[in-house]
């Protein structure tokens, strides 16, 4: 994954709610799946590999969240295993049918989590760190981010 898209998702990491971490969540994951199949097209079986089971640890971390206290969640755990499996058929094929599958399903559960993370008002979940303001400055194609950054950040010696 290229740095500016880490530290991008650094960026919203540090600003989300709970409903929006599973969006990220998801993001990555497809950010993951993307580059394998860039990395595929190109030929470069290593970088393929690595990028597919970056993926499948992404949808670990999201089975991983499940709290399964809550009947969706029973729900949404064969789907996360399947996605998982069929990227490791991916792998041992050497393939891209596999990451498609996955991709299929997860796409139709991501678009459920869009909507329900609108409707979540609750606070960031990371305290003390740096405020984000997009817009306050315009760059001469984009938009530029200011961090503000608070020198007493909750340390104090």
């Amino acid at each position: 994954m290229k740095d500016s898209l880490k530290k991008d998702f650094q960026r919203r990491l540090s600003q989300c709610n709970k409903g929006e971490m599973i969006v990220i969540m998801y993001d990555i994951v497809f950010a993951y799946l993307d580059e394998a199949k860039e990395e595929h097209e190109k030929g470069n079986y290593e970088a393929y590999k690595e990028a597919v089971k970056r993926g499948q640890n992404s949808i670990g971390a999201l089975i991983n969240g499940l709290d399964f206290s809550y009947d969706i969640s029973k729900e949404l755990h064969p789907l996360y295993v399947t996605s998982r499996n069929l990227l490791a058929k991916a792998i041992y094929q050497n393939r891209v049918d596999g990451i498609e599958e996955a991709e299929k399903i997860l796409k139709r559960l991501y678009s459920s989590f869009c909507e329900a993370a609108k409707s979540d008002t609750s606070g960031p979940l990371m305290q003390n760190t740096q405020k984000v303001y997009v817009g306050m400055t315009y760059g001469k194609s984009s938009l530029n981010e200011n961090f503000i950054s608070d020198n007493n950040r909750g340390f104090l010696i």
